[in-house]
C-alpha cells in the first residue's frame, strides 16, 4: 500500500553503473517446486559456487526469510501472496545493486511467478522449477 505522500527517489547511481564496478549485473534466479524437493539445497550449493567464480550472490530462502522480514504472515493464500510479494521487492533491489539472488520459495501460483516477472523483469529473472516426486519430498 503506497501513500499519497510518499515519493520514489530516483538515485545517482544506475544498475548499469555498479555492474560495471563489480564486473556482472544483477540476476534474480527463483527456485520454485514442491517443499522437500531440493529447492534450499541446491541454492546453497550454487551460491557457494558463484562466490568461488568471484561473483557476488546472496540466497534467499523461504524458511529463512519467515524468521525476520515476513515473521508476521502466516500460510493463507493472501498471506502467501504477500511473503513473494515481498521477497520479489527485496530481489529486485539486490537485482539493482548488482548482486545475483537465488531465491528458493515454492511459489505455487502461476499468478505469483507472473508477478515475479513483472516486478523484476523478465530479462532479470531467471525461473528454475525443481521437479521431485512427492514421495521424494515426504521422505
Amino acid at each position: 500500500m503506497t501513500g499519497k505522500n510518499l515519493t520514489w527517489h530516483k538515485s545517482k547511481v544506475s544498475a548499469d553503473d555498479r555492474s560495471r564496478l563489480i564486473g556482472h549485473r544483477g540476476l534474480v534466479v527463483w527456485f520454485t517446486g514442491l517443499s522437500g524437493s531440493g529447492k534450499s539445497t541446491i541454492a546453497v550449493e550454487v551460491e557457494k559456487i558463484l562466490l568461488g567464480m568471484g561473483l557476488l550472490a546472496f540466497r534467499l530462502d523461504g524458511d529463512n526469510v519467515r524468521h525476520g522480514l515476513n515473521s508476521d504472515l502466516g500460510f493463507s493464500r493472501s498471506d502467501r501472496q504477500e511473503n513473494i510479494r515481498r521477497v520479489g521487492e527485496v530481489a529486485a533491489l539486490f537485482r539493482d545493486a548488482g548482486l545475483i539472488s537465488l531465491v528458493a520459495f515454492i511459489t505455487p501460483y502461476r499468478k505469483m511467478r507472473k508477478m515475479v516477472r513483472t516486478m523484476i523483469g523478465p530479462d532479470d529473472l531467471i525461473e528454475v522449477y525443481v521437479k521431485a516426486e512427492i514421495a521424494a519430498c515426504i521422505g
